[in-house]
């Protein structure tokens, strides 16, 4: 298998917009999908290969284009980048719903007693804030230095995290402004998994990607 980057549904729906296709005429016409999906890996060098899921009243179907040498597919693994980010909330909305977090519980309730959470005027950073982007965190940790950087986050360690959240002072308010965090996020799923009892990757299998 291959890496592919920066597959967005976004991105899909988008095209679908600019070429004046609805969703359900989309999925009724494969060869207009394919034809927008050959412009943007050949024409606009977007990607080396999409690959699309339309799923409508008929049943679901996959269409997919890639550069020659390369093959795309239904069973391709794509690097999604920041999309990972929205299955992290959706996992803390429904771990709220099942009442097994409170989305206003400090993080440090979570976390092991050796990490010393930042906080600031006694105001400690919430699973909302992280989810948010209002934690205060930056949007890297300052000892965040990758071997890869096509793999950045593979030898960044819990403990690395838990070291730089232990020497992090606050440079405002908890909740006073917005800062996209990557940190925050990585870390909600961190929290996440650790309630769960289980690693964030099986989490989100359970929890997402397999229900009905």
């Amino acid at each position: 298998m291959f890496k592919l980057f920066n597959l967005f549904l976004s991105t899909f729906l988008f095209l679908l917009a600019s070429a004046n296709v609805s969703f359900a005429q989309a999925g009724q016409d494969e060869t207009k999908i394919k034809r927008i999906l050959q412009e943007r890996v050949d024409k606009y060098k977007k990607s080396p290969g999409i690959v699309v899921g339309i799923i409508n009243d008929q049943g679901s179907k996959v269409i997919s284009y890639s550069k020659e040498g390369n093959k795309a597919d239904g069973d391709t693994l794509f690097e999604i980048g920041s999309i990972t980010k929205v299955f992290t909330t959706l996992l803390l909305a429904d771990m709220a719903q099942q009442g097994e977090v409170n989305l206003n519980e400090p993080i440090g309730k979570f976390l092991p007693a050796s990490v010393e959470v930042p906080s600031k005027n006694n105001q400690e950073i919430t699973l909302l804030n992280l989810a948010t982007h209002t934690s205060g965190l930056p949007r890297m940790p300052n000892n965040f230095a990758p071997e890869d950087e096509d793999n950045p986050y593979a030898d960044y360690t819990v403990e690395q995290m838990y070291q730089f959240l232990s020497n992090y002072p606050l440079t405002r308010d908890v909740g006073a402004e917005y800062e996209y965090s990557n940190l925050g996020a990585g870390l909600l799923g961190h929290i996440l998994a650790l309630k769960a009892e289980t690693d964030y990757e099986t989490l989100v299998l359970k929890s997402i990607c397999e229900p009905a």
